[in-house]
């Protein structure tokens, strides 16, 4: 994994309950709340300064297109958020994300090392058909009557995707952490 085990560490204990909480309220009220998008994006500004401080660290040449740019670490993972968030809007325009959706995806996206990007997206697919599965089968349970006002409940085909992304970015730090570079 490129992402570094001690940016992961740093940053895990402070975006774990952001996850659970995503997760929560998505299958409560099929909604993420700004406020938790929010938190998760300043936590890689406050604490990502202190652990990708950018006037000691390493600057890092790209190219886009005809353009060279060479930027630190902590500015490259901001990009993330700019490019996700772009993409976000344009799947939720399409109906094929709901918004909440990607602006989580952004606020994540800067703690995923373009190297990780396809381990991620493995994380992704398992934890979505892990969660989907886990989800109807508490639908269709008993567990339904331990939180029976849940709006995740009845609402036919949708699906509270908060509960799979929360999921992967948790697990991706947690890999991180015990496997990173």
């Amino acid at each position: 994994m490129e992402i570094p085990a001690v940016a992961a560490l740093w940053f895990l204990p402070f975006v774990l309950p952001i996850c659970f909480y995503v997760a929560f309220t998505d299958m409560r009220e099929m909604k993420i709340k700004n406020h938790a998008v929010t938190a998760l994006a300043l936590v890689f500004v406050v604490v990502g300064l202190i652990v990708l401080p950018p006037w000691s660290g390493e600057w890092v040449g790209a190219s886009i297109g005809p353009l060279q740019f060479s930027l630190p670490v902590y500015a490259w993972q901001l990009f993330h958020l700019v490019v996700v968030l772009f993409f976000g809007i344009l799947l939720n325009a399409a109906g094929a994300m709901g918004a909440g959706d990607a602006k989580f995806c952004a606020a994540a996206a800067p703690f995923v090392w373009v190297g990780d990007f396809l381990l991620v997206m493995v994380i992704l697919m398992v934890t979505t058909l892990a969660a989907f599965a886990t989800h109807r089968l508490a639908k269709y349970s008993r567990l339904r009557q331990i939180a029976p006002n849940w709006e995740s409940w009845d609402q036919g085909k949708k699906f509270p995707m908060g509960l799979a992304l929360g999921a992967s970015l948790g697990i991706y730090l947690i890999l991180g952490a015990i496997n990173g570079s």
